[in-house]
């Protein structure tokens, strides 16, 4: 689903500027050289954090990147022809995505839309951003800087305009009815190479042309024509594939999943870069996941997945709930997030191997393009990212059933003279004016999120630094029992080092008190009752009335049910037909996660449901995991080993 300040999870960062910045963040050049024969390489922007360094090779001066001008609004194009759909075919791929075509003056190029999940999951884009908001996105060596006010809701996803981009990299554009097809003739694999570096092993694909590159569950997919001693040579590297047609499916040994998969120009290239644990994979791409025997021995008995369609309105809906007793069944529910802080995105798969989960949804609202947390994330009593306009949350503690409602966190900073000073937010992507606090949860580096940031750094309760804009966007470090004051919006933190500040935190629902919080929103049904008021929870009128993949969590009193739910020949159903839905079912409390392109669940191992039948980025998730001591992992199963968790979509 969108996670932009337009669409409805994130309608009310407006409330809070975000001020504008000609301040880049820190880059980091990295570059595999191509063969001498081949030419210079080009550049890759990645976002890094400060102290990291850079892959060796010469490479020459990329190009300059495209800016794009600023786009006038929907519906603001006037004498424009607009087309618009919701389905999208790639070299015959096709999926739910939304997509939209501004028509321009005769002899121009008209505008292409797509929604960044589409851009990052299904053709290979990378993107890093600013910190006044501005997207740089990438693809095969070109480049295009896309500023804020050249994003723009598109249903519930955040869109850029890259008609040129593709048209520029040979994509080939035909609408028929709702369906837009791009097409790109598959390019020859003409070498694979390979590199060690500090951390993960770095493979290469050098290309004849531009190729789609599509994250496909834990493997890539490419649509390229490749030959039987490449696909030796890949398999010798840890890389299983396979050739279909023009598709050539990667997978890694034992479930793996890439830490980075990224394209490079000049010539074409695909850059795969693999965490340390390699091996063959004995069961190649594309080959089913094995189901978890432990979550086979419990399902009918103490784990019940319901599946079945229920009719709604002149359509229906495919419903997934999977429930337990938490009071009495050998598994419990828990946080499921990246190692690394609250910077970056995985895929639920990836997250739910990481934490050994049996069962597991996505979790809450995230900014795709920054990839940082729009709500509340608690875990065993450490608040990692706070909750936001008082919207819905789930609290709970192990072995009994969570409590439902509607959550802020009040904090304040209390200083020498008596003076109470009020706290914004706490280790959230949600920026606003005033002061807001940053722990060592949000990860080892804060860097700013806002032009003309300035801070304190809060040791043992004593101011110990003070810091301005220049040093908070080159990054500073964050210990463990630091506390960074940031002023935003002309706020400045008024105090000197050495002075004493206490800190009052408490949240404004008992909830807020139980080890494990995740926020979302809006809250649909409290004591049996509807009590969807999307429009306090800060959820914009176009995100509460349309259509789309769900997610919920929710309780009928006895057991507690993780709940996915999709339209079977729409786009889904409203906020307000999952609320009656529910409580048709006889459901007490339900709280909406983020959903559309996100909505996800993982069955022992097997990604069972897709929001828009692909797998996309997400910031967190639920998980249900066994209890200690209750059942190990049998052996061998699995595979062995972590998959790394890293954002195959970035």
């Amino acid at each position: 689903m969108a996670k932009t300040p337009w669409s409805a999870l994130a309608a009310c960062l407006l409330l809070g500027p975000v001020l504008p910045s000609a301040t880049a963040a820190p880059r980091l050049e990295a570059v595999l050289s191509p063969p001498a024969a081949a030419g210079g390489g080009m550049t890759l922007s990645q976002t890094f954090r400060p102290g990291q360094r850079g892959a060796s090779g010469s490479p020459s001066p990329a190009p300059a990147p495209t800016p794009v001008r600023n786009r006038p609004a929907a519906g603001e194009l006037q004498g424009a022809r607009q087309q618009q759909g919701t389905r999208l075919r790639l070299n015959g791929f096709e999926q739910r995505a939304a997509w939209l075509l501004n028509g321009a003056a005769p002899g121009q190029d008209r505008e292409l839309w797509l929604p960044l999940e589409v851009l990052q999951g299904q053709l290979g884009f990378s993107s890093r951003s600013r910190p006044d908001g501005t997207l740089e996105l990438e693809w095969f060596g070109r480049s295009q800087l896309v500023p804020p006010t050249g994003q723009r809701p598109l249903q519930d996803e955040v869109a850029v305009e890259v008609g040129g981009l593709l048209r520029a990299n040979g994509v080939g554009l035909d609408v028929s009815g709702e369906v837009l097809s791009l097409t790109l003739p598959p390019p020859r694999l003409l070498q694979v190479r390979s590199s060690r570096q500090s951390g993960p092993r770095r493979i290469v694909l050098d290309l004849e042309g531009p190729a789609m590159v599509r994250s496909e569950g834990g493997g890539v997919a490419l649509d390229l024509q490749s030959d039987p001693a490449q696909r030796q040579a890949l398999q010798a590297l840890g890389l299983t594939g396979r050739q279909a047609d023009a598709r050539l499916q990667l997978a890694l040994a034992g479930g793996n999943t890439a830490a980075k998969v990224f394209t490079l120009g000049d010539p074409p290239r695909v850059v795969i870069d693999l965490p340390d644990s390699g091996g063959t994979s004995a069961g190649g791409p594309g080959a089913a996941a094995a189901f978890d025997p432990r979550l086979q021995s419990l399902l009918g008995s103490t784990v019940v997945w319901d599946r079945r369609v229920l009719p709604l309105g002149d359509g229906g809906v495919r419903l997934n709930a999977v429930s337990i007793d938490p009071r009495s069944a050998p598994l419990e529910l828990r946080p499921l997030r990246r190692d690394d802080g609250m910077e970056g995105l995985s895929l639920l798969p990836n997250l739910a191997r990481r934490w050994d989960a049996l069962v597991a949804i996505n979790g809450g609202y995230f900014n795709r393009v920054r990839r940082l947390p729009l709500g509340a994330l608690r875990e065993e009593g450490r608040w990692l990212s706070g909750p936001i306009l008082n919207r819905g949350a789930l609290g709970w503690q192990s072995g009994q059933l969570p409590r439902f409602g509607r959550l802020q966190l009040q904090e304040t900073l209390i200083d020498r003279n008596g003076d109470r000073w009020p706290l914004m937010v706490l280790n959230s992507g949600y920026v606003q004016k005033g002061l807001s606090r940053y722990t060592a949860d949000w990860g080892p580096w804060y860097r700013s999120l806002s032009s003309n940031e300035s801070a304190v750094l809060v040791r043992r309760g004593v101011v110990v630094m003070r810091l301005d804009s220049a040093r908070l966007a080159a990054g500073v470090p964050l210990a463990p029992g630091d506390d960074l004051v940031v002023g935003r919006g002309g706020s400045v933190p008024p105090w000197g080092e050495g002075e004493a500040l206490r800190l009052e935190s408490r949240p404004s629902d008992p909830l807020g008190s139980a080890p494990n919080v995740i926020g979302g929103g809006p809250l649909l049904l409290q004591d049996g009752r509807i009590v969807l008021q999307g429009a306090t929870e800060g959820f914009s009128a176009a995100f509460l009335s349309q259509g789309a993949p769900r997610t919920v969590v929710a309780s009928d009193g006895r057991r507690l049910l993780l709940l996915t739910l999709e339209g079977v020949n729409d786009a889904g159903p409203t906020l307000t037909e999952t609320a009656a839905l529910l409580q048709r079912l006889g459901l007490r409390d339900a709280l909406n996660l983020d959903g559309g392109s996100s909505t996800g669940l993982v069955m022992g191992g097997s990604h069972a449901v897709k929001g828009r039948g692909v797998a996309a980025s997400i910031h967190n998730g639920l998980g249900l995991v066994l209890r200690q001591g209750s059942q190990p992992r049998p052996a061998g199963w699995g595979g062995g080993g972590e998959a790394s968790g890293g954002d195959t979509g970035s």
